[in-house]
């Protein structure tokens, strides 16, 4: 199926300044095979089916591998599996990478697939799951030692494309383990390019070369993937030559780095979405959401869609990607950046109409307004917090007295998964490069036998909006099916399931002296990162 093409990636070399900042970065042989990087948002969990987060996918690509891995641009290759057919139009053969071996040099086979699909949506506690990537999955069928079918309730063209968020384990490892057995290490067994040799929640993780890897084989010894959440600290590590590579480079920063001879930078237009999600689980009393005066509501506002476009009308997003994003955002009124499958291009963002706004809050029965606390993380998107703090500015001057509470994104997503938040700010990567994605995971009713809303942290349901979304994912005719996410796009932004505020350009620092292949699923890799030849 067709994805996005002709996204814009880019190295951007610093000038040269002073020879001693430059010779302060030079890559020391003693040091030359161990490479370590700074990530933004903490790894909640080493078990790779957890949580379906970025920084998770992060961890979890260097151990282990997919049946369909996806590259840079969000294209999807063979992997584990070497090649995918339909047999007939309900299933789906994959044939399987002879000679792959498991960190303790087992087998890989299709019992370690059969094994996985059955995990991946059942992790106990797992606050977003894995199950949207399965739900079309009806039954696996092991074929031989090489050879695994997929079985399914309709035809799913999507589901190799699917597939490539999964990260395969071994049944003969996970067999009643437990997420704290992958944190510890005890079932960490994967196929991929390291080893996992400490996991350290909160700090980093250690990773080992796998010398019997079956792809290319990596020039870095040992990898440590620390977790620098806080934006300065990243910016000074990678300043003071602590690590080698940054991601979610501070937009207040890049002017310093861009000067700076010993730094380079990697950009690209990511498919990271950064919006707000009302909560939609209540129909009665809403926690954090009052009148103007202060008391509780007897009816959720949210439930009006007259209540969400006045709060989207308030919000002047040109000025947030300029001002509080300095350029390194786009304002948008959908979740996929033009060129990818199913953009819609005629779903613009709504217009900055305050007066508009207020007109729809008091037609709504709000016409002295309301009192909102917006939560946000303040350690996960790039300037989440200020972004959320322009916000509430924005609607204070619609008469929505907002305040803002800004979290760690340990303790934020377990909380916004348990709906306790009345308005949430988040973000969503859409790494399959297609709409169907988020109109699964993020707005698709949560239904735990379906499969659906695993990350619908704000329990939006609306069955035609559903119904939509199932007609595109059983089309297999190309054409057809990007028409139909096309309009359920529209649908979906006509009723202002999620208020879209930008979309993020994905940025990294790295020391001169290496490269690094930007990805647009904003995952940082040490499979991308090479020395200059």
């Amino acid at each position: 199926m067709p994805f996005s093409k002709g996204l814009r990636t880019a190295l951007l070399a610093a000038p040269l300044i002073a020879p001693l900042a430059l010779a302060s970065f030079a890559l020391a042989p003693a040091q030359a095979q161990t490479l370590n990087i700074g990530i933004g948002g903490a790894v909640t969990s080493a078990d790779p089916h957890f949580y379906n987060a970025a920084p998770n996918h992060t961890l979890a690509m260097h151990v282990y591998d997919y049946l369909v891995g996806r590259d840079a641009t969000a294209q999807p290759h063979p992997q584990l599996a070497e090649s995918w057919r339909t047999v007939e139009p309900t299933v789906w053969e994959f044939k399987l990478r002879p000679g792959v071996k498991w960190h303790d040099g087992r087998d890989f086979t299709a019992e370690d697939v059969a094994f996985t699909i059955a995990r991946a949506p059942n992790v106990p506690n797992s606050p977003g799951g894995m199950g949207g990537f399965v739900r079309a999955i009806t039954r696996v069928e092991v074929v031989d030692p090489l050879t695994v079918r997929f079985h399914t309730a309709q035809p799913h063209p999507l589901l190799p494309v699917e597939l490539g968020a999964i990260s395969v384990i071994s049944r003969h490892a996970g067999e009643n383990a437990s997420t704290e057995d992958y944190n510890s290490g005890k079932a960490a067994i994967g196929t991929g390019p390291y080893r996992m040799q400490a996991y350290r929640p909160g700090d980093r993780a250690e990773l080992v070369r796998n010398d019997a890897y079956w792809g290319e084989k990596e020039p870095w010894e040992k990898v440590n993937l620390r977790f620098i959440n806080n934006d300065g600290a990243r910016s000074a590590a990678i300043l003071s030559g602590d690590v080698d590579i940054i991601d979610q480079v501070p937009a207040s920063d890049l002017p310093r780095l861009k000067r700076d001879a010993g730094i380079t930078l990697a950009e690209i237009e990511g498919v990271r979405l950064i919006y707000l999600m009302p909560d939609y689980s209540r129909t009665g009393e809403v926690p954090f959401v009052a009148d103007h005066e202060g008391k509780p509501l007897a009816r959720n506002p949210f439930q009006d869609v007259r209540v969400r476009r006045a709060l989207s009308m308030a919000i002047q997003r040109e000025a947030l990607a300029d001002r509080v994003m300095e350029g390194t955002a786009k304002p948008t009124g959908q979740w996929l950046p033009p060129g990818t499958f199913g953009y819609n291009p005629a779903v613009k963002p709504l217009a900055y109409d305050p007066n508009g706004a207020k007109a729809l809050l008091a037609e709504a029965g709000f016409p002295r307004g309301l009192r909102i606390t917006l939560h946000t993380p303040n350690d996960r998107y790039p300037n989440d917090a200020k972004t959320a703090q322009a916000i509430a500015q924005m609607w204070t001057r619609i008469g929505v007295q907002t305040q803002v509470e800004a979290l760690p994104w340990a303790s934020f997503s377990v909380r916004s998964n348990r709906q306790e938040f009345g308005m949430r700010l988040s973000g969503w990567g859409s790494t399959t490069g297609e709409a169907s994605y988020l109109l699964v995971n993020i707005i698709g009713t949560f239904d735990r036998d379906k499969r659906t809303g695993a990350s619908n942290s704000g329990r939006y349901s609306n069955p035609e909006l559903d119904a939509m979304t199932s007609r595109a994912a059983s089309t297999i005719d190309d054409a057809k099916r990007e028409k139909l996410l096309q309009e359920a796009v529209r649908y979906a932004m006509d009723e202002q399931a999620i208020l879209p505020l930008f979309q993020l350009v994905n940025t990294w620092a790295l020391r001169k002296g290496l490269t690094y292949v930007p990805r647009m699923d904003e995952r940082t890799t040490a499979m991308g990162v090479r020395r200059e030849k």
